[in-house]
């Protein structure tokens, strides 16, 4: 990230933007193709694993309805705080307005050659005063960009018509699932179809389901592989991505990467004081709401050894068992409870991930000078919750996930790569919120089936073994 930064501030300095948008920037966008690639069989099969391995639904019962309902209320609970948050400080609103045009005019040339529409109906390349900046962005010629400037007005005097009030829940049913697949848009529907293939698992006989099931497991694990492997040439990648990305923003003035830096900051700040006050504030109330017995101090001085790992590992998965073992041991939670709940929640849970995505992709929107209508953030909240149910709890998975969430309001998923830079210490901080509300909602459940036995005067470092 940092060999890419300092590439792009000298790419712009002498004037070699040229060469690496032609020679760099490629290698980029391969990276971003290798993880769309992944990015919706990932989330398929994740999410029919993720509700089919909840169990025999005959013995869930009230403990079951009640752990997912839950962790459904504190996702929308974190996704709302953070378009709260974004809409409020608009960070990608704090950069010079001309680099925001830029973006803009970049964003409308790249929607026209995908045949999306303008998300909030404006076209700059309507204006002939944008035009000679235009040419300049894009290197296409007059008549191109004049296409580029009528082709979504014409797309979409084509396609208004009258529709339902119940048409945003028609288009989540898919009428044929493969055209779904080949289509990135319709995401919501492949996510629909992945709940209901998991749910319908649970009520055929187990001898019928365990293969299908065995078969899911295992692709999944294939695809969790090629995120594995991927990642590992990340590094390389990052370059590429960073250099191309911010080359093409800022062309050969310098000035513009430090105004891309400049937002890049007001976002993280947008992202942590969430997730800061998912931790400390949201998390803490709604547990003592539910359960009385367990004081403010008490609860973060039992998590205190795995929201630690959770910071330095940056997966709730590899969390786990720490996380299992300070909710049974120090907050008295039995096993019984502590074995159903946090599994899911590794899983399921992920309102840490909810957060920064809803952040990002409105921040990213802000930069583009995107004015996003109450109806497709309402789009981002869905898909965002949907979502969260196929975030892999491994490093960096969000990521893969936000590709999907842009996709879904049909904003350029290459545009990840502005965030790339911190991503890696955000997503420290989220893995944290992830777990503290895992553990928080066994601690609620396990009080209400009378399953709860918290001691106060518990020393949370006898337990734990750290080095092992």
């Amino acid at each position: 990230m940092i060999l890419g930064i300092i590439w792009a501030l000298l790419s712009s300095t002498l004037g070699w933007s040229a060469f690496t948008i032609n020679w760099i920037d490629p290698f980029g966008t391969i990276f971003i193709n290798l993880l769309k690639l992944i990015a919706v069989p990932l989330v398929l099969f994740s999410i029919i694993s993720g509700v089919a391995n909840i169990g025999d639904p005959a013995s869930l019962g009230r403990m079951g309805g009640k752990t997912l309902l839950i962790y459904l209320i504190t996702t929308v609970m974190a996704i709302s705080l953070g378009l709260l948050l974004v809409n409020t400080i608009k960070p990608g609103k704090l950069i010079d307005q001309q680099s925001r045009i830029d973006n803009r005019i970049s964003y409308e040339i790249w929607a026209s050659s995908q045949g999306y529409q303008i998300k909030d109906g404006i076209n700059y390349l309507q204006d002939p005063a944008f035009f000679e900046r235009a040419q300049e962005i894009s290197k296409l010629s007059h008549a191109e960009l004049k296409e580029a400037s009528v082709s979504d007005k014409l797309e979409k005097a084509n396609k208004r018509k009258e529709t339902s009030p119940l048409q945003p829940l028609v288009d989540i049913v898919p009428d044929n699932f493969f055209y779904s697949l080949s289509n990135n848009g319709l995401m919501l529907q492949i996510i629909f179809f992945a709940i209901f293939f998991g749910v319908c698992l649970l009520f055929i006989p187990n001898d019928k389901s365990q293969p299908v099931l065995n078969l899911v497991d295992g692709i999944n694990e294939v695809f969790l592989k090629m995120v594995d492997l991927v990642m590992q040439a990340a590094p390389f990648f990052v370059f590429a991505l960073l250099a191309g990305v911010v080359s093409k923003m800022a062309g050969d003035d310098i000035g513009k990467v430090i105004e891309i830096f400049k937002g890049l900051s007001w976002y993280s700040l947008t992202v942590l004081i969430g997730l800061l006050l998912m931790i400390f504030i949201v998390y803490p109330s709604i547990l003592k709401g539910f359960v009385k017995k367990i004081p403010y101090t008490g609860f973060f001085k039992a998590m205190s050894p795995a929201q630690t790992l959770a910071f330095s590992t940056s997966s709730s998965a590899a969390t786990l068992p720490v996380t299992m073992e300070c909710v049974e041991q120090n907050l008295g939670v039995d096993k019984k409870v502590s074995s159903f709940v946090l599994p899911i929640g590794a899983t399921v849970n992920m309102d840490g991930t909810s957060l920064y995505q809803a952040v990002a992709v409105i921040f990213l929107a802000q930069l583009h000078m995107i004015d996003l209508t109450f109806g497709q953030q309402l789009t981002i909240v869905l898909t965002t919750t949907l979502a969260s149910i196929g975030s892999a709890a491994v490093p960096s998975a969000g990521l893969v996930m936000l590709i999907i969430v842009l996709d879904s309001v049909g904003l350029n998923p290459a545009w990840i790569a502005i965030i790339f830079p911190v991503d890696r210490i955000l997503d420290m901080f989220r893995t944290v919120v992830n777990v503290t509300g895992d553990a928080t909602v066994c601690s609620i459940i396990a009080d209400g089936e009378n399953m709860l036995d918290y001691h106060a005067d518990k020393d949370p470092t006898e337990t734990f073994d750290l080095d092992s």
